[in-house]
């Protein structure tokens, strides 16, 4: 019976992920802005000067070997399900200029294809001045690029200087250009057959974007009987992101590198923000413990229609949700519109905890997951039928889907974008605060 139960549940998360998209918000520079631009420690902070990551890594090498070998003992003694680093991949000072970023990319386990050049990227209706513009590519290995528009990204130089809020939202979006793509043994990289990360808990271990699915998402507040046949839900790895990110920031003020101090910073904020979306923090928003197990055993008496149905609705309302947040900044940035509720919101003042490593799984995801079937049924009532409660439909293939604000507008449903906007305007209160916390804490730290 135990060995059924955990089929089952095999069965239904390896599976029930696969058409759930990994993005937690589509742009992250839009929800960085109002929150960073509105706090001092920030905005009063002196200009920095742009240097390589080679430049960072040499000189940080000594320091590196030690402290990313405290990392590792940190996440092996917090982290139940973490899989330790191989002993051949831990950082060693080598003083080879020419191997260093593929060291610390082994060490830390991104993708080692990833750019990592320097660059910003800008909100809505910024100039790029006398800046070069660059294309997708450049910053970024992914191959489907399509969701760029409205998107400006610019070069930077070493030794160019720039003010540390540009470098700090812009490093917020960062980890989606494709740091965290194929770190598993059964994605097809060959990095990921030597990080030993294992295979895939959960996701599409196909698909691009479907192989960060566990480095993104924090399932950790799923029902008692989810956890219990499928305790790998939990595999989930935005917290050692989190702490790492931290940590190297910490090292890079540290030592004088304040570019690098900000840019790694923006980098942890980016999975602390993806943590307060509900569709990061549940598996299938909307659907019951009870309703997950029958649709399963269906599922594997050959009937799949029912678990179909079920993820398509919940991958076309985690898009609609995202995209609709999207489109509301971006019209507020393109209209100078400061004044807009969320804008407003994230940028407001707040009181700030002193951040703490159980922020991200005890309190951050634990809101989120609370607020997530909340959030489910005011998008099924809010927005028209046939875009997320008609499983026959995909949303991505929906020709309005880039101009949802004005389908909600004339969907006849006239305090249909209110509710929409007021509960998101709630979920974005976490990460005015938490973000916030988190910044702090590092700048406290530093010299």
């Amino acid at each position: 019976m135990n060995r059924y139960f955990k089929k089952l549940g095999l069965v239904l998360f390896l599976f029930g992920l696969i058409s759930i998209r990994i993005y937690a918000w589509e742009i992250h520079t839009l929800i960085a802005q109002p929150v960073f631009s509105s706090m001092d420690e920030v905005v009063s902070a002196e200009d920095v000067l742009v240097t390589s990551l080679e430049e960072f890594l040499i000189l940080a090498e000594l320091y590196l070997e030690e402290t990313l070998q405290e990392e590792e003992m940190w996440a092996r003694s917090n982290l139940e399900f973490y899989a330790p680093l191989p002993d051949s991949l831990a950082f060693k000072a080598t003083n080879d200029v020419e191997s260093v970023r593929q060291r610390f990319a082994r060490a830390i386990r991104i993708n080692p294809q990833s750019k990592l050049i320097s660059y910003l990227q800008l909100v809505p209706g910024a100039k790029p001045g006398t800046r070069n513009i660059l294309v997708p590519e450049d910053v970024t290995p992914l191959k489907e690029n399509d969701g760029f528009y409205n998107v400006t990204f610019v070069k930077l130089a070493p030794g160019d200087s720039i003010d540390p809020l540009s470098v700090l939202v812009s490093a917020n979006h960062e980890p989606d250009l494709g740091l965290d793509i194929g770190l598993y043994e059964n994605n097809d990289t060959d990095w990921g057959k030597y990080y030993g990360m294992g295979t895939q808990p959960f996701g599409d271990a196909k698909l691009e974007y479907g192989s960060q699915a566990p480095i993104h998402m924090g399932l950790y507040h799923e029902a008692a009987l989810i956890n219990m046949v499928a305790p790998f839900v939990k595999d989930c790895y935005p917290e050692y992101r989190i702490h790492l990110y931290k940590t190297l920031s910490e090292l890079a003020f540290s030592l004088g590198h304040d570019y690098w101090g900000w840019r790694f910073m923006g980098w942890g904020l980016h999975y602390l923000a993806d943590l307060t979306q509900p569709y990061h923090s549940r598996a299938l928003p909307g659907v019951g413990t009870f309703k997950m197990l029958v649709m399963n055993v269906m599922d594997m008496m050959g009937r799949s229609r029912m678990k179909d149905d079920a993820i398509r609705l919940v991958s076309n309302r985690h898009m609609a949700i995202e995209l609709l947040e999207r489109q509301l900044l971006e019209r507020a940035y393109l209209e100078n519109d400061m004044d807009y509720l969320h804008i407003k919101t994230l940028s407001a003042e707040r009181v700030i905890p002193e951040y703490m490593d159980l922020f991200p799984r005890e309190i951050i995801t634990k809101k989120a997951a609370a607020r997530s079937k909340k959030l489910d049924k005011i998008i099924a009532k809010n927005f028209p039928h046939q875009l997320v409660s008609d499983p026959n439909y995909k949303l991505g293939d929906f020709a309005g889907k880039n101009e949802l604000v004005d389908v909600l507008n004339n969907s006849g449903n006239p305090e249909a974008l209110k509710r929409l906007e007021t509960e998101l305007n709630d979920i974005l209160i976490d990460f005015s605060v938490y973000g916030r916390s988190y910044a702090r804490s590092i700048l406290s730290q530093t010299p």
